[in-house]
């Protein structure tokens, strides 16, 4: 590589004048890596730091648009106990560490060459000298990191012969290796390519929450670099910066989108432990959110040459179709392959789990025209439609949720269900209006793929089924009193309408509403964020805009929202009892958007996306909780440290920009 003058090297806290370094003799090493000397390599895109005493990574970040935000320390250092003792060569853009018995006639064990927006780093193999991967040990509490690509999966037994409980615990294990290309991902931060100097090369890639025996323990994604050996004498890793978002005119100059610009790729976070899309890459895998990162992916652009976005989804409904589970889905238990995450306990899955994967096998199929996949997987998305539309049980096109979701109806169970939707504190059953916009899209997509692959009998069928729910949509679900869309209506036909900011803004996405029926719930929706006295967009959207009613509320913890009072005045803000979050803004952005309201659009999505380049939806508050739900004035509600779903609304950007 070339000598580039924007370099600059630090000693621990003493810059260097750039130049030729000698060769530093390193003595034994003791067993436990202490907090010795380190070389900060620095350019306008990453900061990286390794150590003096063995080829081990003391800090490594990003800035994905060459704006110098590259001081943060993210990685948990290692510890070197196993290993020789090195030696280590400085020159002005590269260090190599050999042996301290080695000649330095000999290639070196690692070596790293460093250009502006590049790492190259090459392993040599040397007889006697036996060494570990490489690693970098990033702290999820400092930045969830994550690997976008392709895992590979156990074979897995035909879709109809898996038991509903019994598919993790016969399925085969699968190595957790990345294939390289990849991607690695830092949210807030940016993306850096990976690429291998041959084919069939990968890395090791681990997260986890905490330790299988409940013990805390300090989160981590672990990504294993391995080193050259006897059969491949010699492995080379490009690793370089790059902003991976859609071409977008406009935007470059404007420091407004550079949260956009870094941090597109936020909703895709791989959990590696499950090889599939997840909340982050050590948490739940969700079947009700695949969807979003369709709709996503279906925008994106290339990831590296031979990888997109819409691949990563297509290997995420590749694992449902072949029968995993995911949280809101009967089976999926504690420990699910290896994860540490809490079982469904419902005996039902939530209602809109079923629809999301379909939008998300529709969105996959339109967007890739892959119909040899269509063809190839019709079968099992036929089993998911009739399903679905199966719930419908008195034909008048809405599906049905098994819970009643009357009043008080969760006090009557000794273990009480869950509801019916991503919403799970809040009593969604019977008739969801969500969940009734999703399968509305799902009927549409599905109906088009059908008729794409020749199944045109299907295709009519779920355009009637389209069609008929459409037409009960505002009949059922349209307040009167409030002109805003109720969450929804249960068995015994009351109306639960809480202004949902969400269920107006999917309607009108999903074409749900006639023109003039659209613009009066989302002018009457804007009246109510506005009566209610909501302005700190900045924070993203409350879920509702009025308290949710004791008997309304999934009965747990005041920490999730559950209220001691009646009217539910006394938790409102906390969490999804009006609690702020951008998830799901995307949908009021959307429809705001696309009724021609992109003033008041503008009112809600330029705050956040001045939250989303300050990295204000990620990490903790001083008071442990996190980021993603925050009160109306900013107090931290949350527990994920990070939710993709709410990098959706950086999806809104495409319509502001046109």
């Amino acid at each position: 590589m070339n000598k580039d003058s924007s370099l600059k090297w630090r000693f621990g806290r003493r810059d260097f004048v750039k130049g030729l370094v000698g060769v530093v003799a390193i003595p034994s090493l003791p067993g436990h890596f202490g907090d010795g000397a380190e070389e900060v390599f620095e350019t306008p895109f990453y900061q990286i730091a390794l150590s003096r005493k063995a080829p081990l990574f003391r800090n490594f970040c990003v800035d994905s648009l060459g704006g110098r935000k590259v001081a943060r320390k993210l990685l948990i250092p290692e510890r070197w106990e196993t290993g020789p003792a090195y030696k280590t060569t400085l020159s002005a853009q590269r260090i190599a560490y050999r042996a301290s018995g080695q000649s330095d006639l000999t290639p070196p064990l690692w070596e790293f060459e460093f250009s502006r927006q590049a790492l190259r780093m090459r392993s040599h193999y040397v007889s006697g000298f036996v060494q570990p991967p490489l690693v970098l040990n990033f702290n999820q509490l400092a930045n969830h990191a994550t690997l976008l690509g392709r895992m590979p999966v156990a074979p897995l037994a035909p879709f109809s012969t898996i038991p509903s409980n019994g598919w993790a615990a016969s399925r085969p294990a699968a190595p957790q290796i990345m294939s390289l290309p990849c991607v690695l991902h830092l949210p807030d931060l940016g993306s850096v390519r990976i690429t291998g100097g041959h084919a069939g090369m990968s890395l090791g890639y681990d997260a986890l929450r905490s330790d299988f025996g409940g013990t805390a323990a300090q989160p981590y994604v672990k990504i294993s670099f391995p080193p050259a050996d006897a059969k491949v004498p010699m492995v080379e890793y490009t690793l370089e910066v790059v902003a991976i978002y859609p071409a977008t005119k406009g935007i470059t100059t404007n420091p407004l989108y550079d949260g956009f610009r870094r941090n597109f790729l936020n909703i895709f976070q791989i959990n590696p432990r499950l090889r599939t899309l997840a909340n982050n890459s050590s948490s739940d895998p969700c079947a009700f959110t695949v969807y979003m990162c369709a709709e996503m992916a279906a925008r994106g652009p290339t990831l590296s040459p031979g990888l997109n976005c819409l691949d990563i989804v297509r290997w995420t409904l590749d694992r449902y179709l072949s029968g995993m589970k995911a949280y809101g889905e009967v089976g999926y238990n504690d420990a699910w392959e290896g994860t540490d995450r809490p079982a469904w306990g419902s005996p039902h899955d939530t209602l809109d789990s079923r629809p999301s994967l379909l939008i998300a096998a529709g969105t996959y199929i339109n967007g890739a025209n892959d119909l040899p996949w269509a063809r190839q997987h019709w079968p099992q998305l036929l089993i998911w439609m009739r399903k679905m539309l199966a719930t419908d049980t008195n034909g008048n096109g809405l599906i049905k949720y098994f819970f009643s979701g009357d009043a008080g109806a969760f006090t009557r169970y000794r273990t009480p269900p869950r509801p019916a939707n991503w919403w799970d504190t809040i009593g969604f059953g019977y008739e969801d209006a969500y969940s009734n916009a999703l399968a509305y899209r799902a009927c549409i997509l599905m109906s088009q793929v059908a008729l794409k692959i020749g199944k045109t009998r299907a295709s009519a069928e779920f355009s009637r089924h389209a069609a008929r729910l459409k037409q009960s949509y505002a009949a059922t679900f349209l307040n009167e009193k409030t002109g805003l869309l109720g969450g929804w209506r249960d068995a015994a036909g009351m109306l639960h309408d809480y202004c949902f900011t969400f269920v107006q803004g999917v309607a009108v996405t999903y074409d749900l509403l006639e023109p003039a029926t659209a613009q009066s719930v989302m002018a009457a929706l804007l009246r109510k964020i506005q009566d209610v006295g909501y302005v700190n967009f900045q924070y993203g959207l409350p879920g509702n805009l009025i308290p949710i009613r004791q008997d309304d509320y999934f009965p747990t913890l005041r920490r999730w929202g559950y209220p001691s009072k009646a009217d539910g005045a006394d938790t409102f803000q906390i969490y999804e009892n009006g609690g702020a979050t951008a998830a799901f803004t995307y949908f009021t952005l959307k429809a705001l958007y696309k009724l021609g309201r992109r003033e008041d659009a503008r009112k809600i999505l330029y705050p956040m996306l001045r939250s989303f380049a300050l990295g204000d939806f990620q990490g903790l508050c001083r008071d442990g909780m996190s980021k993603d739900w925050k009160s109306w004035t900013g107090k931290c509600w949350g527990y994920e440290g990070f939710l993709a779903d709410g990098y959706l609304a950086l999806l809104a950007v495409l319509d502001d920009v046109v």
